[in-house]
């Protein structure tokens, strides 16, 4: 049986731009994108997928911040200047922060975590945090797409790495799921 790295993107796509979402974010959306100007996945599955990906990662990481966030915090004590303004800004413009947080390079993580520590309202939160996903889905899907038309001529050459390729792909998001649980939920226990 030959592996089809079309029929595997078909069948699996959305499922992995999902999880992929819930973990990492924009490597994820531009690959959507690309799927999407190559005719193997369709626009609307891959804005839901990413969406609830996303949603789902920054509501989980929200909760950690209003449970342990003022633990995690106080262990990351290089940046505590950083997370004094972070928490100003939050307190000043907390619609803004919310929306733009996923765009903030090295906050896709800890962001979340530091407006759930300031203990930010969970509905105000959770309503910031849809209209910040749909925007942020939709920017990085139409500039994966448009950059598939660069990227997917290139790939083509490689067609036979792409099976091993995309085997990484799954590997390193089973990776990164297993090391951020253990994390949160075993490292942090303890």
């Amino acid at each position: 049986m030959q592996l089809n790295i079309r029929e595997l993107i078909a069948q699996y796509g959305y499922l992995a731009l999902f999880v992929g979402c819930i973990a990492e974010g924009e490597t994820f959306t531009l690959i959507g994108g690309i799927t999407i100007n190559e005719g193997l996945l369709n626009f609307t599955g891959v804005l839901f997928a990413t969406m609830a990906g996303a949603i789902l990662g920054d509501q989980l990481l929200y909760w950690i911040g209003r449970k342990y966030g003022t633990r995690i915090l106080q262990k990351l004590k290089n940046h505590k200047n950083k997370i004094i303004k972070t928490r100003k800004l939050i307190k000043s413009q907390p619609s803004l922060f919310v929306i733009g947080v996923r765009f903030m390079y090295g906050f896709r993580i800890i962001g979340p975590i530091i407006i759930g520590a300031t203990r930010l309202n969970s509905m105000k939160f959770f309503i910031l945090n849809v209209i910040g996903a749909v925007i942020w889905s939709f920017t990085f899907i139409t500039m994966g797409y448009y950059a598939g038309s660069i990227i997917i001529p290139w790939l083509y050459k490689f067609h036979q790495n792409l099976k091993y390729l995309f085997w990484i792909f799954i590997a390193l998001i089973v990776i990164l799921l297993i090391s951020y649980i253990f994390y949160f939920f075993i490292y942090k226990k303890k």
